[in-house]
């Protein structure tokens, strides 16, 4: 997987749960996930909201195994009848579901421990815990992702478009810390604090179709993206555009001068310029 800035992968998220959709619970992880990704020089490129349909779910994870991105699914891997995201990633990938034998080994660990904390003893026959082990029936080929709250894993896989689709609980208190061991793992190689940077400027009562071709020819002249906030109601600069490029820091220099010099020769009114690293 290349490293250089053009060829950096891209970001991923897509989010399970009738719960979120109808409205009984908010969603906490997609601001988490850009927090996570911003903190380590890396973005989010798109997110995704699907229900408990194992049709839509299926397809989803197909487009992701497919698509060459690092994609981060939430939710719908546990072992009740709503939950599908296990399935759907066995049927997208046109593999097996298996019990993985290192999830079973973790699995029956947390069962220990709570039939220890509760003074019972652990009777690995009993019908709810032969059912929890259905908690690590994976998809044949995938790969543990140790849960460091209760120990129960997610896991891993692979796609034969080169996506990587990485499949955590819905908890944010075991999903959170799960992603961001696999960041500072096995991405941690693709992290650039400090090698990345947005520079903007505020441009006062302009429309974006009269700065689309100013926009489009500094894309055309330098390795930079441009990009445009519009804003109709600010309370302090009120109709206007955010108008930045965002890029390598030895890119983003020259771009900028050149951003700053075409508004110029349009005579837009220019506000505080903005830097974010």
């Amino acid at each position: 997987m290349s490293t250089s800035q053009e060829n950096l992968p891209t970001f991923g998220l897509i989010i399970v749960g009738d719960e979120i959709l109808s409205g009984k619970r908010a969603d906490k992880h997609l601001p988490k996930v850009i927090e996570l990704l911003a903190e380590r020089g890396l973005s989010l490129a798109w997110a995704r909201f699907i229900g408990d349909d194992r049709e839509r779910i299926t397809d989803a994870l197909r487009e992701a195994f497919a698509s060459g991105d690092v994609v981060f699914s939430c939710g719908g891997i546990g072992a009740t009848p709503d939950d599908h995201t296990r399935q759907c990633a066995a049927a997208a990938l046109q593999v097996d579901l298996v019990l993985h034998p290192e999830a079973r080994e973790l699995i029956e660990q947390r069962m220990r421990d709570v039939a220890a904390e509760k003074g019972e003893v652990f009777d690995p026959a009993r019908p709810d815990n032969v059912h929890r082990l259905n908690m690590g029936v994976f998809p044949v080929g995938a790969r543990i992702i140790p849960n460091p709250y209760n120990k129960i894993p997610g896991f891993s896989c692979d796609g034969p478009g080169g996506g990587s689709v990485h499949f955590v609980p819905g908890f944010p208190v075991m999903a959170w810390p799960m992603i961001e061991a696999l960041l500072d793992g096995p991405y941690r190689h693709l992290h650039r604090q400090g090698v990345w940077q947005e520079r903007s400027v505020v441009v006062m009562g302009a429309m974006e179709a009269t700065l689309t071709p100013l926009m489009e020819a500094i894309e055309r002249e330098h390795p930079v993206k441009v990009f445009s906030l519009p804003s109709v109601d600010h309370p302090e600069y009120g109709r206007h555009i955010e108008l930045g490029v965002k890029g390598v820091p030895d890119a983003v220099a020259p771009a900028f001068a050149s951003l700053l010099d075409g508004l110029e020769r349009f005579g837009a009114k220019l506000g505080p310029e903005l830097v974010r690293q």
